[in-house]
């Protein structure tokens, strides 16, 4: 599917496909329009339902992370083979199904993200080699036959959200951390203000740049003071790149009605995994923020996102209040407010990352 967006009341032939993949999936009858080129009603409930599943925006619009989720989706263990391919990986709920069994097993993986990654790669050869297999990396046939035989001897528990606390505990500190701080890009005005969310991001982030720094963190920002952010896909890789311990994303949420307000944090999550350090951060910096404010507590909320999900390292997504409402716009032009949301931010970092005694 090459089309960027799709939505309520588009006629395009890639509507049709939108449908057959939620039919396939059991979220939409296959008849469910006459004419299968057209956005309708059904069409929207139903891409809702597969992004709320999935941990997407819940917008009813297929855009380009939607898109790549539907063709994920598509995929059942077993239904293709899967290997480690540097610089494509393949990504699908085959993959999380794979990840999950082999999770299961005891094999190390810190999260269940859909990617088969180099750390994927290691636990399928591990288990080759446990149950007598070729060591090869390559899940076919033969893997998928071996986890049919153990299936009914052999269960576990999830244990990738101690492992990844776990590392996070052996010596990573904010003295020694390395922090990738991601201000929205967005120019939307604020309501009744002059500024911009993403002059609003970038002076926080410019703020908190400074305090991490000066507790001996290295920082580093997606973009410059009147740059553009890369996707999200390649601000992950940036973060992975550098090895980074954190990755915090500044930004403003939008409602087409006014009386939206209050700020949210995100971290990865999903019904089968969740980063326990992105919650353990998304709680704090929420409270924090809560505490230091008068933004409204909206919590902290799991979802897949693109720059969640593929970030080694635990990730949040900072929403500050609405851009539609005035009151939170009111609040996020003001500067003390963006010095109150850097020391907030901060503290939160600071007390994630602080060093175990005992």
């Amino acid at each position: 599917m090459s089309v960027i967006s799709l939505r309520n009341g588009d006629v395009d032939p890639a509507v049709a496909e939108v449908r057959q993949r939620l039919a396939r999936l059991g979220i939409l009858e296959e008849e469910a329009s006459a004419i299968p080129s057209v956005f309708g009603d059904d069409l929207t409930q139903a891409v809702r339902i597969f992004q709320q599943s999935r941990g997407l925006t819940v917008d009813g619009i297929v855009g380009p992370q939607t898109f790549r989720r539907l063709e994920e989706a598509r995929w059942i263990l077993g239904d293709r083979v899967l290997s480690y391919l540097p610089g494509k990986m393949i990504h699908g709920e085959d993959v999380v199904s794979l990840q999950q069994k082999l999770q299961s097993l005891g094999f190390h993986l810190d999260r269940l993200d859909g990617v088969f990654g180099s750390q994927t790669d290691l636990a399928v050869r591990e288990f080759q080699k446990s149950v007598g297999l070729s060591v090869d990396g390559i899940c076919g046939p033969d893997v998928f036959a071996a986890f049919v035989r153990l299936a009914r001897t052999v269960t576990g528990g999830s244990q990738e959200h101690l492992r990844e606390l776990a590392r996070l505990d052996a010596g990573h500190t904010v003295e020694n951390a390395t922090i990738v701080l991601d201000p929205s890009d967005d120019v939307t005005l604020l309501s009744g203000s002059d500024q911009t969310i993403a002059n609003v991001c970038w002076e926080i982030a410019n703020r908190l740049e400074g305090r991490l720094s000066a507790m001996g963190s290295l920082v580093i920002l997606t973009r410059g003071q009147d740059g553009n952010l890369p996707d999200e896909r390649e601000r992950a890789s940036l973060a992975n790149d550098n090895n980074a311990d954190l990755v915090v994303t500044m930004t403003m949420d939008k409602n087409q009605s006014p009386q939206a307000n209050g700020v949210a944090t995100y971290y990865f999550g999903h019904q089968h995994s969740h980063s326990a350090m992105g919650l353990r951060l998304a709680d704090t910096a929420q409270q924090e923020i809560v505490n230091r404010t008068f933004l409204r507590n909206c919590q902290a909320h799991p979802k897949t996102w693109d720059l969640l999900r593929l970030t080694k390292m635990p990730a949040i997504r900072v929403e500050l209040g609405y851009v539609t409402n005035p009151a939170d716009s009111q609040i996020m032009a003001n500067s003390d407010q963006h010095d109150a949301i850097a020391n907030a931010l901060a503290l939160s970092i600071s007390r994630v990352l602080a060093a175990k005694i005992g």
